[in-house]
């Protein structure tokens, strides 16, 4: 048995505002600092160690990977980040109140845009600001990589090539892994590791801040799942 520990951030700025956050690079709240710290603790006392890390290249999940390392005294351990763990890119949602775009679109269409895997959030420009292709982190590149909105399927075909890739081969050789990602793109990996079908995934919460341990079996299929808290 091997066990795999997810971790979506702690609770970020955005989050606290009730903003769509995407790719935006925004921090994460005091509130969020000590969801992180907590979860490092969570994690000693359970007598957790890892050997290496994945994240994505947003700092609400880099810096609460950095934090629950440093509660294990593991800051010494390999990380790699990866812009396909990166959130599910939100278009022109990026950024607007939750509340305020409901009363403008209507809470069923917002739910659909949030949570139905094949639906896509109005679109951006490539003149918009918030288009990736701006930002340095994102210049490596395809102009077909650099989304302008993306719904829950289209995130899961950049996070499993990811898994398959760099995350799988390191459980292969009994790497003991945590991975510190965001709401859509864990939800992406869970439903592929639980088989989930698109309306199981639609009504999937993850809580920020609170480690997810997934016991496999050799073949890295699901013996269970649950929280540590």
């Amino acid at each position: 048995m091997q066990k795999l520990v997810l971790i979506r951030h702690g609770e970020s700025i955005y989050n606290k505002e009730n903003r769509f956050t995407g790719w935006t690079d925004v921090d994460l709240s005091d509130d969020g600092y000590l969801q992180a710290k907590k979860a490092g603790e969570i994690l000693t006392r359970n007598g957790y160690n890892f050997d290496v890390g994945f994240t994505s290249v947003l700092k609400r999940a880099i810096k609460t990977l950095h934090i629950v390392l440093e509660e294990l005294d593991h800051l010494w351990i390999p990380v790699q980040k990866s812009w396909r763990m990166n959130e599910r890119f939100y278009g022109a949602l990026q950024g607007l109140n939750k509340d305020e775009t409901c009363a403008k679109y209507g809470t069923e269409q917002v739910q659909k845009w949030r949570r139905d895997p094949n639906a896509l959030p109005p679109a951006i420009t490539r003149e918009d600001d918030r288009y990736p292709g701006k930002d340095l982190r994102y210049q490596h590149l395809t102009e077909r990589e650099l989304p302008l909105t993306e719904n829950l399927s289209q995130t899961m075909d950049r996070v499993l090539p990811f898994w398959q890739e760099s995350i799988v081969p390191e459980m292969r050789k009994d790497q003991k892994v945590i991975i510190s990602a965001h709401g859509n793109s864990l939800r992406a990996l869970i439903k592929y590791i639980d088989n989930l079908t698109d309306e199981e995934v639609t009504g999937l919460e993850i809580p920020t801040g609170i480690p997810l341990v997934y016991e496999l079996n050799e073949e890295l299929m699901r013996i269970r799942h649950y929280y540590l808290e």
